[in-house]
C-alpha cells in the first residue's frame, strides 16, 4: 500500500505538472485513475474504477458534491480543497482543480487534477498573481529600504496622503507626512530593521496628509525582509485606519472615568467640579458647569418653564482647562453666570435640548455679560472654535448647563461628541440631584440637631465645662449624637451623653426626643440608674407607638439601640455617681495628669431589654477631669471590636495627657486629635473639671422632733444670711425655712436636718427627713385654715421641689441671686 507519506509530496506546493489526472463522467463516476493516483491515495485501478466520486470524499465533502456539480455545469469548472478519504482510512488534504473535457465518442467528461496539500502553505503563484494581489489589495503596504527610503507602496497607501506610488519612491517618510510624529514610527522601523521581530498592531494618532483637519487612528504592522542570506533589506509594514475603532475606545474610557470618578462624593460643587475634570481633556478643552442658585443650596429648582428673556440665576460651580489657570474663563467659581437673554446657554436651558455649534464665529463675542471687572473679549481672542451646551437634567428638572469648548483640539464637535457629552452630563446630573437633595436634608438635620443640642453650657459652680460635637462625613449622613448639661437641685450637676443609631434627620429628631426625656427625668432628681430605667421605658412605649401607627413616608429611625451615659456629681460631697445604656469608656484625668478609664457595669442598650442598669459611685477629687464621649470618638475602621477599644482608649489617653490650660481647647485638641474632619460616625465629647463646694458657702443642722425649735431655726438662719451678707434674702428664707422644718416635724419622722448652701447664683435650702412620702402643692380655699406653706414657698423661690433618698427625702427651695424669682 502506498500513502502520501511514501509518495514523497509532503510539503510540496500545488502544481499542475504534479497533479495526479482523474476521469470522471457527467454522473461524477470514476472512468479513469492514474498511478499517480494510486500513490496518491492507496487505490488500484480496478477498486476505483466505476465507483461515485462521493465514495472515496470524506463525509463532510462527499455531501458538498453535488453543490460543486452544479457549478462545475455552471461555471465551467473549478477550483479548491477537498478532503479524500485514503485506502487505509485517513484523510488526505488535497487541492484539486477541475476542468471539462469533451470525448470525441460521447458526453461531457471532468479532468480532476489532484495534488496533496498534506502540510503545503497553499498554492504556488506567480510573481504576478502576488504583485496583484498586493497592488489590489484594501490596506495599506509599504516597503522600505535599510535607510527607511520607499521602494513600493501599493494603491491603498494614496488614501492616507503623500501621492501615488512613484511618487513616494526614494524617500522617506518625513517627506511625504510631515508633522505625523514621523521620528517617532521611524524609530519603530528601526528597531525591527535591527531586532528583527515584528511590531505587530501598533496604534498612531495624528492627522495626515489626506485629511489634515481630522484626528485619525492606524494601526501598524512591522516586519523585517531579509534575502536569500538572511540579510535585512528593509521594513514591509501595513497600514489600516483604525479610527473609528479608537474613538468608540476613547468613548468607552471616558464613559468609565465618568462612572468611577463623577459622584463619589454628596456636595454640589465637587460632583460639578468632577465632571469638568472628566472631560477634560478627553472630550473638550475648556468646561464649565453652571448651576441655578437654589440647587447649589440644596433648594429646588424653578419648577415652571424659564423665560429666556428674563435674567436666569445661574452661578459658576466649576470649570477645567487643558491651559494651567483656566485662562478662558471670564467668570470664576462661585461668581454669577449671567448669559445675554436669547444666548445659546440660556435657550439650551430654557428648552432644556443640547445644542453644539462646529464652528464658532470667531469675531463673536462671549454669551457672558455682567463679567466682574468688565473683563468681555470674543471667541477669537479666547482662541474657542467650537462649541456644545449641554442642559444637566435629572428626574425631568433642569439643574443647569454645562458647556464644552474647543480650543487646541483643532477638530470640530461632531454629532458623536454630542452624544457623548450628553451621556457623561446625564450621568452627573443624577449624581448632582442626590447631592442636592443630599445638601438639603443635611442642612434641614443639622439646623435641627444644632437647636436641639445646647446653645450654651449653663452657669453653675460644680463643674468647670467644656463640649465639642463633629458630625458625620457626608456619605454616612449626619447622626444622633447628643449631649446635655443638667442643673440638679443641692447644687449637683448631671452630664449626659448619648447616641441614636442611624443617620438623617429622623435620628436628629430621635435625638431631639431622647435629650427631651432625659431632662424631664432628670428634673425628678431621680438617681442615674433609675433615670435609665425609666428612659428605656420611654424608648419601647414610642417604639410600639410607632410600630402601630402607619407612617406614610415608610417609617423612621427609633431610638431603640441607643446609648446613654448619665452622671451625677456632687460638689458638696465630692462624689460622683454614673450609669451607662450601652458600652461606655469614661475617662477620668486626676489632678496630677494620669489617665484612667472607669469600668463601668454596662447596662443593655435603650428599648433592647435584659439586666437591670447599675451606678457606680466614686470619689471625685478636685480639679480631676470626667471625660465623657460617645463611640465615635475611639473608632477605628479596620481593627475588630476589641481590638478597636483598646487601641481607641490608647489613644484617647495620650491625647488627654497632653496638657491645655483651658478645658476649651482641650476639648477640642482631644478631638482633633483623635477625629478626621469628616468622621464616618458622628462624635461627642463632654469633659467636665470637678469643684468643690466652699465649707464657708455651707452649713447643716441636725434638728430634733420638736416644734419648738422652728423659733430657734429661724434666729441661725437670719444670723448665717447675715454672715454671707444676704440681709435682703431673710425674711424670704426665713418663712421657707419655718415652713419646710414645720412640716418635718409634723408630718414626717425622724432624722431631721437642715442645710443652706451658697452658690455663685442661688441661695439654696434643704430639709431632710426620714419620711418617703412627697409633698403635693395645694390651692386652699380662703375659708380653709391651712395648707398655704408650699403654696407661699412656690411664690417666694425661684425653684422647689423634692427628692429621694436612701433613708427618707429632702425638700429643696432655690432663691436667685441674679434677680426676681420666676
Amino acid at each position: 500500500m502506498v500513502t502520501s507519506e511514501d509518495s514523497g509530496v509532503k510539503g510540496r506546493r500545488f502544481d499542475v505538472a504534479d497533479a495526479a489526472p482523474v476521469l470522471l463522467d457527467a454522473t461524477a463516476v470514476v472512468t479513469g485513475w492514474s498511478g499517480d493516483a494510486q500513490r496518491l491515495y492507496g487505490y488500484p485501478a480496478p477498486e476505483v474504477l466505476g465507483r461515485a466520486a462521493a465514495d472515496l470524499l470524506m463525509p463532510e465533502d462527499a455531501a458538498r458534491l453535488p453543490h460543486l456539480i452544479e457549478r462545475c455545469e455552471r461555471d465551467g469548472g473549478w477550483a479548491g480543497p477537498l478532503s479524500v478519504r485514503h485506502r487505509d482510512g485517513h484523510p488526505v488534504a488535497t487541492m484539486v482543480r477541475v476542468v471539462p473535457t469533451l470525448a470525441s465518442d460521447g458526453p461531457a467528461r471532468w479532468m480532476v487534477l489532484a495534488s496533496d496539500m498534506t502540510g503545503a502553505a497553499g498554492w504556488d503563484m506567480s510573481r504576478t498573481v502576488l504583485e496583484r494581489l498586493a497592488t489590489r489589495s484594501p490596506i495599506g503596504i509599504a516597503i522600505v529600504d535599510t535607510d527607511l527610503r520607499y521602494v513600493w507602496s501599493n494603491t491603498a497607501m494614496q488614501q492616507f496622503g503623500g501621492g501615488p506610488a512613484h511618487e513616494r519612491l526614494g524617500k522617506r517618510l518625513v517627506d511625504i507626512q510631515p508633522g505625523l510624529e514621523t521620528e517617532a514610527l521611524e524609530a519603530v522601523m528601526r528597531q525591527v530593521l535591527h531586532t528583527g521581530v515584528p511590531i505587530v498592531d501598533h496604534e498612531h494618532v495624528g492627522r495626515v496628509r489626506s485629511a489634515p483637519h481630522r484626528e485619525s487612528a492606524h494601526a501598524m504592522s512591522f516586519t523585517r525582509l531579509e534575502d536569500d542570506h538572511g540579510n535585512p533589506i528593509g521594513v514591509y509594514y501595513t497600514v489600516v485606519d483604525v479610527t473609528e475603532r479608537y474613538r468608540a475606545r476613547r468613548r468607552l474610557t471616558l464613559l468609565d472615568q465618568a462612572g468611577e470618578r463623577i459622584g463619589r462624593t454628596l456636595d454640589v460643587r465637587r460632583t460639578a467640579q468632577e465632571l469638568a475634570d472628566v472631560a477634560v481633556p478627553g472630550l473638550a478643552d475648556f468646561v464649565t458647569v453652571d448651576l441655578l442658585e437654589p440647587v447649589l443650596e440644596g433648594g429646588e429648582p424653578p419648577s415652571g418653564p424659564l423665560d429666556e428673556t428674563d435674567g436666569v440665576p445661574l452661578r459658576r460651580a466649576a470649570h477645567q482647562s487643558v491651559n494651567e489657570g483656566v485662562p478662558e474663563a471670564v467668570v470664576e467659581i462661585g461668581q454669577a453666570a449671567r448669559y445675554r437673554p436669547g444666548a445659546p446657554p440660556i435657550h439650551c436651558l430654557a428648552s432644556g435640548r443640547s445644542w453644539h455649534q462646529d464652528r464658532l464665529d470667531p469675531l463673536a463675542k462671549e454669551w457672558a455679560t455682567d463679567i466682574p471687572g468688565g473683563r468681555a473679549a470674543s471667541f477669537l481672542e479666547l482662541g474657542l472654535h467650537s462649541v456644545m451646551i449641554v442642559p444637566i437634567r435629572a428626574r425631568g428638572t433642569t439643574l443647569g448647563i454645562t458647556t464644552f469648548f474647543r480650543r487646541q483640539w483643532q477638530d470640530p464637535f461632531e454629532a458623536d461628541d454630542l452624544s457623548l457629552a450628553e451621556e457623561c452630563v446625564a450621568r452627573a446630573a443624577l449624581s448632582l440631584d442626590n447631592a442636592r437633595r443630599y445638601t438639603r436634608e443635611r442642612d434641614a438635620a443639622l439646623v435641627l440637631q444644632r437647636n436641639l443640642l445646647p446653645h450654651r453650657l449653663p452657669e453653675q459652680d460644680a463643674m468647670e465645662v467644656a463640649a465639642s460635637y463633629r458630625p458625620a462625613d457626608e456619605l454616612t449622613g449626619l447622626g444622633g449624637d447628643w449631649y446635655d448639661v443638667i442643673p440638679l437641685s443641692g447644687a449637683r450637676l448631671a452630664l449626659v451623653v448619648g447616641e441614636v443609631a442611624g443617620g438623617g434627620i429622623e435620628a436628629a429628631a430621635a435625638m431631639g426626643r431622647l435629650r427631651t426625656a432625659v431632662q424631664t427625668l432628670a428634673d425628678l432628681d431621680l438617681r442615674p440608674e433609675e433615670v435609665l430605667a425609666h428612659l428605656d421605658d420611654v424608648v419601647v412605649q414610642a417604639a410600639h407607638q410607632d410600630d402601630t401607627e402607619v407612617d406614610p413616608r415608610g417609617g423612621g429611625v427609633h431610638a431603640v439601640g441607643a446609648s446613654c451615659t448619665y452622671a451625677v456629681y456632687d460638689p458638696v460631697a465630692g462624689q460622683c455617681s454614673i450609669a451607662a445604656a450601652g458600652e461606655s469608656a469614661p475617662a477620668i484625668v486626676a489632678p496630677d495628669g494620669t489617665v484612667d478609664f472607669l469600668d463601668l457595669p454596662n447596662g443593655p442598650l435603650l428599648g433592647v431589654g435584659g439586666t437591670p442598669f447599675e451606678a457606680v459611685e466614686l470619689p471625685l477629687p478636685e480639679d480631676s477631669v470626667l471625660a465623657l464621649h460617645t463611640n465615635g470618638l475611639l473608632a477605628d475602621v479596620g481593627l475588630d471590636p476589641d481590638e478597636e477599644a483598646a487601641a481607641g482608649r490608647e489613644r484617647l489617653r495620650r491625647a488627654l495627657e497632653r496638657p491645655e490650660p483651658l478645658l476649651d481647647d482641650r476639648c477640642k485638641a482631644v478631638i482633633d486629635a483623635l477625629v478626621a474632619a469628616r468622621p464616618p460616625d458622628d462624635v461627642a465629647l463632654l469633659m467636665a473639671r470637678a469643684r468643690r463646694l466652699d465649707p464657708k458657702r455651707l452649713v447643716s443642722w441636725d434638728l430634733p422632733s420638736d416644734p419648738a425649735i422652728v423659733a430657734d431655726v429661724r434666729r441661725r438662719t437670719v444670723q448665717q444670711l447675715t454672715e454671707w451678707e444676704l440681709d435682703e434674702l431673710a425674711f424670704t428664707t426665713e418663712l421657707v425655712v419655718s415652713e419646710l422644718v414645720t412640716n418635718a416635724i409634723r408630718y414626717a419622722s425622724a432624722p431631721i436636718r437642715l442645710r443652706l448652701i451658697l452658690t455663685g447664683a442661688a441661695l439654696i435650702c434643704e430639709v431632710w427627713d426620714g419620711s418617703a412620702t412627697a409633698p403635693h402643692l395645694r390651692h386652699p380655699k380662703t375659708t380653709d385654715e391651712g395648707g398655704r406653706g408650699l403654696f407661699l414657698i412656690s411664690q417666694f423661690t425661684q425653684r422647689w421641689g423634692s427628692r429621694h433618698t436612701r433613708d427618707g427625702k429632702i425638700i429643696w427651695t432655690e432663691q436667685s441671686l441674679t434677680g426676681p424669682a420666676v
